[in-house]
């Protein structure tokens, strides 16, 4: 899926800024009423993009299980009225239906990714009512995976629903990312695959062309960073050589512009050259070794919830070349395409994960079944990898597609779901390694020899062995020892960390002190540093975020080596001089 651009042929208009918004009071109170036949009634103003639940001060609505509806009125150009319009969503968490007009044009699921419609058929020329319909319910055939039940009425409103889920951050729900109506000729260019590869000191860009409707063949020019003529070519698909080329290194990324013509359509892609690969115990990036130094982060800050703030991106970049950081995991979805263009830009390593998160701890019915994979899970799950895979397949900085976070890989029937997701994915690219996240035992594990690299999740001395510091050493090295002689595959700390209160001090150290913090990572990275097959570390995490209500969190979850508006406690600084010299 392309990212929308304006040029002298496309148009795009924003729809973003304040609509209204209106919370149901009853489970499907707003299509009873039909709520989209007629302007939105009692309304209240509501930011897109943005989580609605702590724009107020209401605690119904922060809480709130169930649909809440937005509305706005969209101009159309009169010059607009004999183009191709398309209404593009960067996403809406967790399902939507879009109505115009009072008619419905689209239905999506799945919070965290884009989907469009073509609306010419439903609009005129002046001012359209657009309607949008979201619900942040999960149930077992969603991704992130949530269990909904009906209330108690004995101590609830008849009616009322209950959301439980495990994945340990706040379900904010919305209209997260921009709303964008654009514009292509009727013959567009509808997709670009892009792959690349490195041949001495010749690069070679791969490109295949889809082109919507009836026009003339595709015409190809590769330009450089100073917009001069590389190489040039005719036709939807084909290979360009690149003499000398400058390739998208780490932390020095390069850019060139690959830029196609059809008829009357045009359209500009942003291209690095570079490969990834893998050995037994190394990751490569343009054939060279390199060591991932990062976070798995989030989408989360004060009032946006996981509403797109690119000024927050922006200073998060920052604070990553402050610590010396070269990487990230998209922990546990992927981030806005925003996010991912910069880091095309400025070279960062991005660990692509889908919202495979909070499965397989408390379920009724495991989704691994004997035999067998639960059919409405794994469809969604294949749905979502090639969601995300064409919405990113183009980005130099996705270097890893991470398939999973935390399932229970010993569970009956969890190798033949794992060879599903993993076979989906390698036909869809071949060009990138795959890895599982896992927070499972190498003995009890069924599915690290399908994966390029094993991500392991640890919190010796936190969540086991609390205050024994002098255990992760020992612990540590010896389990991953044992996955490396198991798997044959390069290891990558993908999560470690311990809780800790900002400005807590405590001598001896103690849990949620930042001294604790300190010492508890300098035992790790020391059991990192003596085993030569391990690939990157990812402590957890960049900054504090919110979570459910719970007794083993306090406002949130405060592993961050940041604070949730971005200080750095004092593990910030043991990381910052490690990742000056690793």
């Amino acid at each position: 899926m392309l990212f929308p651009i304006e040029n002298e042929i496309r148009q795009v208009k924003y729809l973003n800024g304040i609509w209204r918004f209106r919370k149901e009071g009853r489970l499907g109170q707003g299509f009873d009423e039909k709520w989209y036949d007629r302007p939105l009634q009692d309304w209240i103003d509501m930011p897109v993009p943005a989580s609605y639940n702590d724009i107020t001060v209401d605690k119904s609505l922060r809480d709130h299980v169930g649909w809440v509806w937005y509305e706005r009125e969209v101009a159309i150009p009169r010059d607009w009225q004999n183009k191709r319009m398309v209404l593009r969503f960067g996403s809406v968490t967790h399902h939507a239906v879009v109505y115009m007009n009072g008619k419905e044009i689209a239905r999506h699921k799945g919070g965290f990714l884009p989907f469009e419609v073509e609306v010419a058929p439903y609009v005129t020329v002046g001012s359209n009512r657009l309607t949008v319909a979201v619900s942040n319910m999960l149930d077992e055939s969603c991704l992130p995976y949530g269990v909904l039940k009906d209330a108690d009425p004995a101590y609830f409103p008849a009616g009322e629903k209950q959301l439980r889920y495990e994945f340990d951050f706040f379900n904010f729900a919305g209209i997260h990312r921009p709303v964008r109506l654009y514009t292509t000729p009727d013959a567009y260019i509808k997709d670009i695959t892009v792959k690349t590869d490195i041949c001495g000191a010749e690069g070679i860009v791969d490109y295949r062309v889809v082109v919507e409707g009836e026009t003339e063949d595709c015409e190809i020019t590769l330009l450089d960073a100073d917009g001069e003529l590389v190489a040039k070519a005719k036709g939807a698909a084909g290979k360009l050589r690149v003499p000398n080329a400058k390739l998208w290194e780490v932390r020095a990324a390069y850019l060139y512009q690959l830029d196609i013509r059809a008829g009357e359509d045009h359209y500009t892609l942003p291209i690095g050259i570079r490969t990834v690969t893998t050995t037994a115990t190394q990751l490569l990036v343009n054939g060279k070794p390199v060591y991932l130094k990062g976070f798995g982060k989030h989408e989360d800050f004060f009032v946006k919830g996981k509403g797109l703030d690119e000024a927050l991106n922006a200073h998060d970049y920052e604070l990553l070349k402050w610590i010396n950081a070269n990487s990230f995991r998209t922990s546990h979805y992927p981030y806005s395409e925003e996010m991912m263009q910069m880091a095309d830009r400025q070279g960062f390593l991005v660990i692509d994960e889908v919202p495979a998160v909070g499965m397989n701890y408390w379920k009724p019915e495991p989704v691994f079944t004997e035999g067998k994979v639960d059919a409405k899970t794994l469809a969604h799950h294949k749905d979502t990898l090639t969601e995300l895979y064409e919405r990113d397949k183009n980005h130099p900085c996705v270097i890893i597609w991470s398939l999973s976070n935390e399932m229970q890989t010993q569970d009956p029937g969890a190798l033949a779901y794992h060879e599903e997701i993993v076979n989906h994915m390698r036909a869809l690219d071949d060009t990138r390694p795959l890895m599982n996240v896992t927070d499972n035992v190498s003995e009890r594990d069924t599915v690290g020899q399908l994966y390029d690299l094993v991500g392991l999740n640890r919190y010796y001395s936190w969540y086991f062995d609390r205050s024994n510091l002098a255990s992760i050493y020992p612990r540590l090295t010896r389990e991953f020892r044992i996955w490396h002689e198991k798997t044959g595959k390069p290891i990558m700390m993908t999560e470690y960390g311990a809780d800790t209160i900002a400005g807590n001090h405590k001598l001896p150290e103690t849990i949620f002190s930042e001294e604790y913090q300190v010492e508890y990572y300098k035992e790790n990275n020391r059991a990192l540093d003596d085993c030569e097959f391990v690939c990157g570390e990812h402590p957890w995490c960049f900054a504090d975020f919110a979570t459910a209500e719970g007794l083993k969190r306090f406002d949130g979850n405060k592993k961050g080596l940041f604070t949730r508006d971005r200080q750095p406690k004092s593990a910030a600084f043991i990381f910052r001089e490690r990742w000056s010299k690793k």
